[in-house]
């Protein structure tokens, strides 16, 4: 009787203190039987309670133990193994032996030691890759929890952009910056004309594994945002959105029309400018070629009435020369 009383006020305090790499994987009845010989030096008497506050404050309340226990995934049963093999032969040497707490001190405080150096020698976290998505493989173990924590990032990865022109076709890859596992699940899902993440715009288009989307000839219809999401199981691992921003055909071609007219306007391509100052000087510096025209023109006129001027005399003195010949052979 006295002895399940006596284990039901152990495990209550055990349940009270803060949870570390300690309480994590060493049981109840171990840490009873840890704790059954602590005697207080001073007052010479048996306290339990007493070894669960050194337990605690040397455990679970050393943030360096707690740090040494932050590894990579997978890693945990070593720590479970490096904590055992300090602490259960402490078990079997303290179990219904009287010890002093300062034995007590000494024996744990080197356990803790022992176990923040080998936990501390274990693979770390493989890392985290921004911006979104949930990366099981860079988790880490938290000695608080007793859980794995995730990287901690949101579902939803931001909205990229893509502009193209109507009746192109476009190509999108659910592209996630870590690795997947082999049993995902792909939805397409589309949100027509509007650039969105709010999840009840979006109509299911796909589902599958093919983590690409591809439409041939897009329309000014397939112009909004695309959210590709995907799972494993029934865990969604991550969204990835594209927003698809389709110009219209006609558009774009008169565009290009009125560029390439613009560009022939002056030399090098430069745009006329609104200024009425630069106008008029454009126009002073025309005025030279303009005279320069003229005066070529004026001239091939000149050249042209005198050819035509030095021909008419050649005739009229051709026919004279035939006149005079036909005069003296009559006579």
């Amino acid at each position: 009787m006295y002895t399940s009383a006596l284990r039901l006020v152990c495990v209550s305090l055990l349940l009270c203190l803060s949870q570390s790499c300690y309480q994590c994987f060493m049981n109840v009845e171990d840490s009873l039987r840890l704790c059954w010989g602590h005697v207080l030096t001073e007052y010479n008497v048996r306290n339990v309670d007493a070894c669960f506050e050194k337990l605690d404050r040397i455990f679970n309340n050393n943030e360096t133990v707690i740090e040494a226990g932050r590894v990579g995934k997978g890693y945990d049963i070593q720590l479970k193994e490096i904590l055992d093999a300090e602490i259960l032969p402490l078990v079997e040497e303290f179990d219904q032996k009287l010890n002093n707490d300062t034995v007590y001190e000494q024996r744990l405080q080197t356990a803790a030691d022992n176990f923040i150096s080998a936990a501390s020698k274990l693979p770390r976290v493989s890392g985290c890759i921004p911006p979104c998505g949930f990366q099981s493989a860079g988790a880490v173990y938290n000695c608080v929890t007793c859980q794995y924590d995730s990287c901690e990032f949101p579902l939803d990865c931001p909205v990229e952009e893509i502009k193209v022109m109507e009746n192109s076709g476009i190509r999108m890859w659910c592209d996630v910056p870590f690795a997947l596992p082999t049993d995902i699940e792909v939805i397409w899902r589309f949100a027509e004309e509007v650039e969105t993440q709010q999840l009840d715009q979006f109509k299911e288009v796909t589902v599958g594994v093919d983590r690409l989307y591809s439409i041939p000839s897009l329309t000014l219809q397939h112009q909004g945002t695309y959210q590709c999401e995907v799972y494993s199981g029934q865990l969604s691992l991550i969204r990835v959105y594209y927003y698809i921003s389709v110009t219209p055909q006609v558009v774009a071609g008169h565009t290009e029309l009125q560029e390439t007219f613009d560009l022939s306007l002056l030399p090098g391509g430069q745009f006329f400018p609104t200024s009425g100052d630069f106008l008029r000087s454009f126009l002073a510096s025309l005025l030279p070629l303009l005279t320069a025209c003229l005066t070529a023109l004026l001239l091939l006129l000149f050249l042209s009435l005198g050819v035509l001027h030095w021909s008419s005399i050649q005739e009229q003195s051709h026919a004279e020369e035939t006149h005079q010949a036909d005069d003296l052979g009559l006579s």
